[in-house]
């Protein structure tokens, strides 16, 4: 197989598998016409929000050579605080504004463990994992608390409540900041920092990139959208929940790898992560019309992101060979 062959089935692989995983529960579920209606279309991509605007984040640090294990806390972490904001009366345009910032510092936290104590990104971000839930747990007194009724309630709904919207707010929203960090990861000089870094870290450091300095900026950003990632959490709960989310860093990684992503850092796609994060919405609601029981989609998930590594591997060593 020729280079130009193989860089092209990689490009397309990702859009394959989405449509291999629609056309299956399509068929399989005996009736693709409800599969396939607006109505499912509008409950799978209100599914996909909090997955979609977390693999943004993902994706830029996947891309530098990093992983972040600690989403799934920081998510509750947040969801808390947004909601236990609008419980006490602060304005939702603060509550949601704190409830990212908090994102952004938990980010920077793991970068400052990185690159100031030398943890390796693993250890480190698997550490915040528990601090940040902890933290979540302690703030809600280990209980859920309810928000007070508000437009933040509306982001993540199923259906929007202006018809015209289509969709509903978190949907725009999480469209919108994928454009825009497309944007910036491709065709800025921040993006291309970021993919030097993954790359090759000892030559980008050699060129002139300050690394530490990057991979605070680039952490900390991730941050900033796993923090909007909690607040659609809470709208969509609609409550702040510090047990929430729970294994949503897995449903996060896939999304990033199965979009093309690279674990050895240097290649991604915001475009990638987001087709990604679909496959991923449209394989849990397929197993839910099925039937399925939740654990036979944690196998079929798992099975996913080592076929992903897999193929990441396989590509890697026919540039090895080439």
């Amino acid at each position: 197989m020729t280079v130009a062959s193989r860089q092209w089935l990689v490009r397309i692989a990702p859009l394959v598998g989405l449509l291999l995983v629609i056309a299956f529960f399509a068929l399989a579920s005996g009736a693709p016409e409800r599969y396939l209606s607006g109505a499912n279309l509008r409950v799978v991509l209100a599914q996909t929000v909090i997955v979609a605007i977390g693999a943004i984040g993902m994706t830029l640090v996947i891309v530098g050579g990093g992983i972040d294990l600690s989403v799934g806390s920081v998510i509750a972490l947040t969801g808390v605080l947004c909601a236990l904001a609008l419980r006490e009366g602060s304005s939702p345009t603060l509550a949601v504004a704190a409830a990212v910032l908090l994102g952004g510092l938990v980010g920077l936290a793991n970068a400052v463990a990185i690159t100031r104590l030398r943890v390796v990104p693993f250890i480190a971000t698997l550490g915040m994992l528990g601090v940040a839930r902890g933290s979540a747990k302690w703030l809600a007194n280990q209980t859920t608390v309810d928000a007070r009724p508000s437009w933040v309630n509306d982001l993540a709904v199923t259906f929007p409540p202006e018809a015209w919207m289509l969709f509903a707010p978190g949907v725009w929203i999480t469209l919108t900041l994928a454009a825009v960090m497309a944007f910036v990861l491709r065709r800025t000089i921040f993006g291309r920092h970021v993919f030097a870094l993954g790359s090759n870290e000892a030559a980008a450091r050699a060129c002139g990139i300050a690394t530490d300095r990057l991979k605070l900026a680039v952490y900390s950003t991730a941050g900033l959208f796993f923090g909007l990632a909690g607040v659609m959490q809470m709208s969509r709960l609609r409550q702040g929940d510090p047990t929430v989310a729970a294994g949503t860093e897995l449903d996060v990684i896939a999304a990033v790898v199965i979009g093309g992503g690279s674990l050895s850092g240097g290649e991604g796609t915001i475009l990638g992560s987001m087709v990604g994060a679909l496959t991923m919405a449209f394989l849990r609601n397929g197993s839910q019309q099925m039937g399925w029981p939740s654990y036979v989609q944690e196998i079929l998930i798992g099975v996913i992101i080592v076929a992903a590594v897999a193929v990441d591997r396989w590509r890697h060593a026919g540039r090895q060979e080439s």
